[in-house]
């Protein structure tokens, strides 16, 4: 990921890249889910303070905000969107690691796993 792309996100919105919704996409397909959605949030935790929480969710919920791209709904509470405005969401399944990679301007300081920041 170049830092022109990052440096592309309009800071009020999140962006996933084409091969994490395609990943996203085969998680749904192997739960059988005909309607969902990603769940992107932060909640207290970690070696940095704050943790990225991922997961497949069949909707939104009534304080989500709603984004759409790459086909993918992405679900983000908005006490959450405030510390993800701006992210770019990746997955890399390269030599050092597999997973979903956040790109997030907001954070301050990383953890070694990737999974932990603080703002």
């Amino acid at each position: 990921m170049t830092t022109e792309v990052q440096q592309s996100i309009p800071i009020n919105t999140i962006h996933i890249t084409g091969k994490a919704a395609a990943k996203v996409k085969d998680f749904a397909r192997q739960r059988a889910m005909e309607r969902f959605g990603l769940k992107v949030a932060v909640k207290g935790g970690g070696c940095s303070g704050l943790t990225y929480v991922l997961d497949i969710a069949d909707g939104p919920e009534e304080t989500d905000k709603v984004i759409e791209d790459q086909g993918i709904e992405l679900y983000v509470p908005k006490k959450s969107f405030v510390f993800l405005a701006g992210t770019l969401l990746d997955f890399s399944d390269g030599l050092n690691g597999k997973g979903f990679v956040f790109s997030n301007p907001n954070a301050k300081k990383t953890c070694g796993c990737g999974t932990s920041f603080s703002v």
